[in-house]
């Protein structure tokens, strides 16, 4: 089930545009790894709710052609694979364990990354589309809810994350509940969720909880302040 906050008045100004101008509302999508954030993204999709997939962004500022990916070359040479492509994995051992080399990547990807958001969104406000979902991994713990105009959360029982991560990454048990404990307590996320949606169950009941979910955000909903 889905807990929903409580029904909230007028939407107040927008305040997730990171230096657009942009009124389109953003609620953010998180949820710790193996929750099904990911799936209850595709399901908002299906729904026609707009979706900014950061992931799917930091893949697309590294393109072959894009500005970034000419920075990381130039910054750690011998990365790029044959095609020209970024060598992900070559590049993930240069910076593992190096916290210089590891700032000097997020200082070249972020604010690409910001940027392009930035411009999806403000794309979408062009478009007229009154809300949007900013889906991403870790923003609790990059302090970003606050910016947001609401913040929805998936859960899922630890057993459960357990079992759909070793089944789709193949990851042994011992590695997967390693990787679950490293991150963010789902309890904390939730706590400062305004929609907690709980996906331990079947594909079906995670399909009516973004829907009751969906018909809050088309309604209007607005987090109090």
């Amino acid at each position: 089930m889905d807990t929903l906050a409580p029904a909230a008045g007028p939407a107040p100004a927008p305040s997730f545009a990171i230096g657009y101008s942009c009124r389109v509302r953003v609620y953010g999508l998180t949820g710790n790894i193996g929750s099904g954030k990911s799936t209850a993204a595709r399901l908002f999709g299906l729904r026609g709710a707009p979706v900014v997939d950061a992931d799917e962004v930091a893949r697309y500022v590294v393109e072959p052609g894009k500005p970034a990916l000419r920075e990381i070359e130039a910054r750690f040479p011998g990365v790029l694979a044959s095609d020209g492509s970024l060598d992900r994995k070559g590049l993930g051992a240069r910076v593992f364990g190096d916290t210089e080399a590891r700032r000097a990547l997020e200082g070249i990807l972020h604010p690409r990354i910001g940027e392009e958001v930035s411009a999806r969104l403000s794309e979408l406000s062009r478009q007229g589309a009154p809300f949007a979902l900013y889906e991403a991994a870790l923003i609790v713990e990059n302090g970003l809810d606050d910016a947001l105009d609401g913040l929805i959360v998936v859960t899922a029982p630890e057993a459960e994350q357990v079992r759909r991560v070793v089944a789709r990454d193949g990851l042994d048990e011992a590695g997967t509940r390693a990787r679950i404990a490293a991150q963010l307590p789902a309890a904390v996320k939730a706590a400062k969720a305004d929609f907690v949606i709980d996906n331990g169950g079947t594909l079906e009941a995670l399909e009516a909880a973004v829907d009751r979910v969906l018909a809050r955000l088309e309604a209007g909903y607005a987090r109090r302040k």
